[in-house]
């Protein structure tokens, strides 16, 4: 099939469902168009742009990219059997609408919710079909339901001890109270941590948290995870739907905690592998620490992989 991925990849997890397309034989074009950098040309602009983002519910900037997807699709002279959009609530609908005339069907997922991001509700109606990996919205808008993905299910044995007991890397949002406290309680049992969060505008280091200003690349975050015991999980106030840190810790074979009470419904859940923690007032027990990594069925393991997730959003709703 020819198949054209259109995401936002800004961190680097969807570039990995275009290489395992691509090595399951498909002719794969993916636009990153996190790639393009949209300007201002001057104040006014500017101005102009929170007019039509408050009046009109436009925004200069989804159409710049929408304009530069559509360019793009322009220059590859192929029908599309499929384009498969992630983050598509950061190009206009308009545009969206557009993508159907290079292509024969067009799949929609979002692992964000429509609480924090409303302008999904705008664009849903322009796909074909429509994913999302938070369930209240597939209740509430009746789309279909798909998790995050394995990307890493490379598991690196450690002949030495592991330097860091605790890993976790979050962008500096509402979330960073809650991550201040889980420093606090494993600092307090000198449980030791490795801890970043990314603030594009300063640069600083406390005593548990090291903030940066440049996004690590994933195969960096993958060396600390490989470093690290376990890994540690925060989701976002109002959303349910699994991050990426939890599959991470399923394809590495590494234990988890997580603020997600939603993660004991789902069916690779077991207390030894992950522990759930209240954001209010974390409390880390050291003997989560002690016991070994309990192997998952394979069956549900793989249901989990890219593999997985391929066979779920992409071949069964073709067929």
């Amino acid at each position: 099939m020819h198949i054209t991925l259109v995401s936002l990849d800004n961190w680097g997890f969807n570039n990995h469902i275009a290489t395992t397309l691509e090595q399951q034989g498909h002719n794969v074009h993916h636009i990153n168009f996190n790639k393009y950098e949209f300007k201002y040309p001057n104040l006014l602009f500017r101005a102009y742009n929170l007019f039509l983002k408050t009046f009109l519910k436009k925004n200069l900037k989804t159409i710049y990219f929408g304009k530069k997807i559509i360019e793009n699709l322009k220059e590859v002279k192929q029908t599309q059997d499929l384009i498969l959009v992630i983050k598509g609530d950061f190009i206009d609908p308009k545009s969206i609408q557009e993508f159907k005339k290079y292509g024969k069907k067009t799949i929609a997922y979002f692992n964000d919710n429509t609480i924090r991001c409303p302008k999904i509700i705008r664009v849903m109606p322009h796909f074909d079909e429509v994913f999302s990996f938070e369930k209240e919205d597939c209740k509430k808008y009746n789309l279909k339901f798909a998790t995050n993905w394995i990307y890493n299910s490379v598991c690196v044995k450690n002949e030495k001890p592991f330097e860091y007991k605790v890993f976790n890397i979050i962008s500096k949002d509402k979330r960073l109270p809650i991550l201040a406290r889980i420093a606090a309680d494993l600092k307090s049992k000198n449980i030791s941590q490795k801890i970043f969060v990314y603030d594009k505008k300063f640069q600083r280091r406390t005593s548990a948290i090291e903030y940066i200003t440049n996004h690590i690349p994933l195969s960096e975050i993958n060396e600390y995870n490989n470093r690290s015991q376990v890994l540690l999980d925060i989701n976002r106030k109002s959303q349910n739907g699994l991050t990426f840190r939890v599959f991470e810790s399923i394809g590495l074979q590494k234990k988890l905690i997580t603020t997600n009470a939603d993660i004991v419904n789902y069916d690779f859940y077991n207390p030894n592998n992950i522990l759930v923690i209240d954001e209010k007032n974390p409390n880390i027990p050291v003997s989560f620490f002690d016991k070994e990594y309990e192997k998952l069925p394979e069956d549900i393991f793989k249901k989990y992989t890219l593999e997985g997730w391929i066979e779920n959003v992409i071949y069964n709703t073709l067929k």
